[in-house]
């Protein structure tokens, strides 16, 4: 298989709306997980995750059942299943507005007679049109889709692999739903800074020292897919240390310097996959090493 097959060409602007509408769905389907799921250090009890066939929420808890909701980016399906052998499913196609996804979730879930109860509002997206009246979103492109899973779930398991090298307390590869990317996070054991901020969704993510590392198809602030990795907290002179591979380089972001690698050059590496490794392993040695963590301890 070729390079270009794994990771292909893709711009944001070509599926922009497409994505638009898609980041939407995933935030009904995330909330509705933070919801119900047992509360994690983290936030990791909200997260979704990459599989062979699209993005689940894996098993939530409900009374004395479970149940899962998978988008199948094969089929072009939201399916909805449960701990006792039921089946409910309708498809992803192009014209499926955000409040029409809504509400046949929510249909779905009523006849299984499982809660639906979420805050209805976007979280950080272009819009704050409630997820159950929006109709301005609805473009829903399969090709782009299923590229868009194609190049997460191989980027998920290059991830999975750096995890392993690691014997820090590392969370799941996983899916943040309200910003649509791809992560892994290392910690040192040690507690953060104490933060000068109210936010209960900053206080719990940085509550410990981290080095971040991610994917994500781009936003306003990056116009494209990149990757990128930051440490918590910043560590004065980290934007000196070197990145690897050469197209690797630092960037402000809030403040504070983000190791950034922009999937365009990757894409032209005859090399893809070591690139990545490289791009991981460089920014965790350059966070790690200037924050004092004990790197050869934490070393498989």
């Amino acid at each position: 298989m070729s390079n270009q097959t794994i990771f292909p060409a893709f711009p944001l602007a070509e599926w922009l709306d497409t994505k638009e509408t898609l980041h939407r769905y995933f935030q009904i389907v995330g909330k509705l997980r933070l919801s119900l799921n047992p509360k994690k250090n983290h936030w990791w009890h909200m997260t979704l995750y990459s599989t062979t066939r699209g993005v689940t929420t894996r098993a939530i808890p409900f009374n004395d059942i479970s149940f899962e909701i998978q988008f199948d980016f094969i089929n072009h399906t939201l399916n909805v299943f449960t701990s006792k052998g039921e089946q409910r499913s309708f498809e992803l196609r192009d014209g499926l507005s955000v409040a029409e996804f809504y509400k046949k979730l929510e249909a779905i879930l009523k006849e299984l007679n499982i809660a639906f109860d979420i805050l209805e509002i976007p979280f950080d997206l272009s819009d704050k049109i409630p997820f159950d009246i929006c109709i301005e979103h609805h473009t829903y492109d399969k090709e782009a889709v299923h590229k868009a899973w194609k190049i997460l779930l191989n980027i998920d398991m290059i991830f999975q692999e750096f995890s392993g090298r690691s014997y820090s307390k590392t969370c799941p590869v996983h899916i943040y739903w309200h910003h649509f990317d791809l992560v892994v996070s290392r910690f040192s054991g040690k507690r953060g800074p104490k933060m000068d901020t109210t936010s209960q969704v900053e206080l719990e993510a940085y509550s410990h020292e981290m080095i971040s590392f991610g994917f994500w198809f781009g936003d306003d602030t990056i116009k494209e897919p990149a990757f990128y990795s930051y440490t918590y907290p910043s560590p004065e002179g980290i934007d000196q240390e070197p990145l690897q591979p050469n197209t690797a380089k630092w960037q402000d972001s809030n403040g504070s310097p983000m190791a950034l690698l922009l999937y365009n050059d990757l894409i032209k590496s005859d090399h893809p996959k070591q690139q990545i490794l490289d791009f991981l392993e460089s920014s965790y040695q350059a966070g790690a090493k200037l924050a004092g963590w004990d790197i050869a301890a934490k070393t498989t």
